[in-house]
């Protein structure tokens, strides 16, 4: 599992049902994210990754 920061609980968290996305970022690059769930909270997370080469 990934572990990502929660906004509303202030805390890193393991993310909960995580999967790999593609985001748009700044000058029309896609970049991979991390998108999941907070256990507790139930917020949704992200993390972006490193650029895939």
């Amino acid at each position: 599992m990934a572990e990502a920061y929660c906004v509303k609980c202030k805390a890193k968290r393991e993310m909960k049902d995580a999967k790999e996305v593609t985001m748009n970022g700044k000058g029309g690059k896609k970049r991979n994210a991390m998108t999941g769930v907070c256990p507790k909270c139930g917020t949704k997370m992200f993390r972006i990754m490193g650029l895939k080469k």
